[in-house]
C-alpha cells in the first residue's frame, strides 16, 4: 500500500511537472510569436475591397482586416522594388539606406542573370536580429538585393531558409525557367520565352498570346514552399518573409483566375507596346492576378489555424510601392490608388502610401483602424519590441503599442524622410499633416519645395509653401540633419547647400 501511495504521489507529480512545463512552453511562445509579413509587388493602397476596390475581389484580405487592424497612413521607404526592400529589412530611411535606387547588374536573359547591387557584408536585418532570439527565418518570393554568389545572398543576409527570385528582372516573367533555392537553382520546366517581346497587332493570334505561358507558375510554388516551411518549424517560434511578385507585370495568371472577370469589363488586348508581356484580356488578368494573391493569402491563414498556430502567429500584409503606369495595367480604370495623385515612382502619395494589415488574434483587437502615421521601416523596431530582441541603429519606432492596445504610450514619428533618386531625384519630408516635397533635383539642385496639407488636401493639389515660410525652414533643417553621403555617386542629388 505505501508503495502505490508513492507511485500514485510520484504520478502526480510528474503530471503537475508536464503541465507546468506546457505552460512554461505557451509563455515562451507568447513571448516570441511566429511573425509572417507578407508583401506584395506594386500594389496600389486602393486595391482591396478594405481600402474601398470595388472591381477586385480579396475577400482573404478582406478578412484579415476584420478580423485585425487596418492602418491608413502607412508608407514604403521608396516608391520603387530594390531600395523599399532595402529599407524594410534595414530599419533606414532613403537618406541613410545603403540601396536607395533599383541598380541592375546584368540583363534579361537567362545567361545574363546578375541581380541587383547586393547588400553588403555585416548588414544588420531583420531576419539576423530575430535568430538572436531563437527564430528560425525564412523567405519565399522576390529578394532583389544580390544574387547567390554575393554579399547579398538571403543566406548571408540572416534567412535559414529562401526560395524564390534573386533576381528582379526575372521576376517580371511568372512562367520562368528556374527560381533559387538556398543558393542552388532549381529547374521549373517551362520554357525560356522573352517577356520583353511584344506581338504584331495587326497579325496576333490566340496561340501568339498563349506563348507567354508555362507549365509551372512561380507563385504557385512560393506558397508551396511557405507551406513547407511552417509545416516544419511549426514548433519553434519562425519569420516567414513573403515578397509575392503580384502584381508587378508582366500580367500573367492561370486562366481560372482570368475567367473570374471575362465579360464583366469593356477591355481590349494589350500587344506588348508599353513593355512586358502581352495579354489578350489585360483588365482581367490583372484583376485575376489580385485575387490570386488574395487566395495565396486564405491559403496561408488556413494552414496556420490547422496547425493550432492561431493565436501565437501575427501576418501582417503591405506592398513595397504604389500601381505601375505600364505593362498593360490601368491603374485610373480601376481606381488603383484612390483619390491619391502619382504612381509607382512618385513621391506623391499614389507612389508610397500603401496598404497595412496586420492580424494577431487575441492581442490585436478585431476590425479596427489606425491612422498613427508609420512606416515599412518601423517593422524592425516593433519586431524587436513583440520578440525581446535588440535592435541596431534603426529610423523605425515600434508600433506594438497600437498594435495591441497596450497602455504603454505609442511613441510617434517627430517626420517621415524619403529620398528618391530616380525620376529626375525627388525628396520628401512628412512632418504631422505637412509634407515637402522637392522634384527634378538633378537637374534644378535648389528646387524649391511644395507644401501641402495632407489634412486637407489628400491629393497634393494645393501647394501652399509660400503661406508657410516657417514650416519650410523646417525642412531644410531636416533634410541637413537626415541625409547622409550616398556610397555610389549616381546616388547622390542633394544640393550640397542643404547637406551643411
Amino acid at each position: 500500500m505505501q508503495k502505490l501511495k508513492i507511485y500514485l504521489l510520484l504520478s502526480v507529480l510528474m503530471l503537475h511537472a508536464g503541465s507546468m512545463l506546457g505552460q512554461g512552453q505557451r509563455i515562451r511562445q507568447v513571448g516570441k510569436p511566429n511573425i509572417i509579413y507578407i508583401y506584395a509587388d506594386d500594389m496600389g493602397y486602393a486595391e482591396l475591397g478594405a481600402y474601398g476596390q470595388k472591381k477586385i475581389k480579396t475577400p482573404n484580405l478582406d478578412r484579415l482586416a476584420r478580423e485585425g487592424m487596418k492602418f491608413t497612413q502607412h508608407y514604403t521607404g521608396t516608391p520603387v522594388c530594390a531600395p523599399a526592400r532595402c529599407m524594410l529589412m534595414t530599419g533606414k530611411h532613403g537618406g541613410h539606406s545603403y540601396i536607395r535606387g533599383n541598380y541592375p547588374m546584368g540583363g534579361n536573359a537567362d545567361s545574363l542573370e546578375a541581380g541587383q547591387m547586393p547588400l553588403p557584408e555585416g548588414t544588420f536585418t531583420i531576419p539576423k536580429m530575430l535568430k538572436t532570439v531563437g527564430y528560425v527565418t525564412g523567405m519565399t518570393g522576390k529578394w532583389g538585393l544580390g544574387m547567390n554568389n554575393t554579399t547579398g545572398s538571403p543566406l548571408n543576409q540572416g534567412f535559414d531558409f529562401y526560395y524564390g527570385y534573386l533576381d528582379q528582372k526575372q521576376a517580371q516573367n511568372y512562367y520562368p525557367t528556374h527560381l533559387w533555392e538556398n543558393d542552388r537553382k532549381v529547374n521549373l520546366g517551362n520554357p525560356y520565352f522573352n517577356v520583353q517581346i511584344g506581338l504584331d497587332s495587326a497579325k496576333a493570334t490566340d496561340k501568339d498570346f498563349d506563348g507567354y505561358k508555362g507549365k509551372v507558375y512561380a507563385p504557385d510554388m512560393m506558397t508551396k514552399k511557405a507551406l513547407a516551411f511552417i509545416e516544419k518549424n511549426k514548433s519553434k517560434p519562425f519569420f516567414l518573409y513573403m515578397p509575392y511578385t503580384i502584381p508587378h507585370v508582366s500580367l500573367q495568371v492561370p486562366d481560372q483566375y482570368i475567367g473570374q472577370y471575362l465579360g464583366k469589363f469593356d477591355e481590349h488586348p494589350y500587344y506588348g507596346q508599353n513593355g512586358y508581356a502581352p495579354s489578350k484580356y489585360p483588365l482581367s488578368t490583372y484583376a485575376g492576378m489580385i485575387t490570386y494573391l488574395d487566395d495565396q493569402v486564405g491559403i496561408i491563414m488556413k494552414e496556420i489555424k490547422k496547425l493550432g498556430l492561431d493565436e501565437n502567429t501575427i501576418i501582417m500584409f503591405s506592398s513595397d510601392n504604389g500601381t505601375t503606369f505600364n505593362g498593360g495595367v490601368e491603374a485610373r480604370f480601376f481606381e488603383s490608388v484612390g483619390d491619391f495623385r502619382g504612381l509607382k515612382m512618385d513621391v506623391f502619395e499614389g507612389g508610397i502610401r500603401e496598404p497595412f494589415i496586420a492580424r494577431w488574434p487575441g492581442k490585436i483587437p478585431p476590425n479596427t483602424v489606425s491612422d498613427l502615421v508609420s512606416a515599412q521601416y518601423d517593422m524592425m523596431a516593433t519586431f524587436a519590441d513583440m520578440t525581446g530582441a535588440k535592435m541596431n541603429l534603426t529610423d523605425g519606432i515600434s508600433l506594438l503599442p497600437t498594435l495591441i492596445g497596450s497602455h504603454k504610450p505609442q511613441k510617434k514619428h517627430d517626420f517621415l524622410y524619403f529620398e528618391y533618386p530616380e525620376k529626375g531625384g525627388q525628396l520628401v519630408v512628412r512632418m504631422g499633416n505637412w509634407k515637402g516635397v522637392k522634384l527634378n533635383m538633378r537637374k534644378n539642385p535648389g528646387a524649391a519645395w511644395m507644401l501641402f496639407d495632407l489634412q486637407n488636401d489628400r491629393s497634393e493639389n494645393n501647394n501652399v509653401a509660400a503661406q508657410h515660410p516657417d514650416v519650410i525652414k523646417r525642412l531644410d533643417a531636416i533634410v541637413k540633419k537626415e541625409h547622409q553621403t550616398a556610397h555610389i555617386n549616381e546616388w547622390e542629388f542633394v544640393d550640397s547647400k542643404m547637406r551643411k
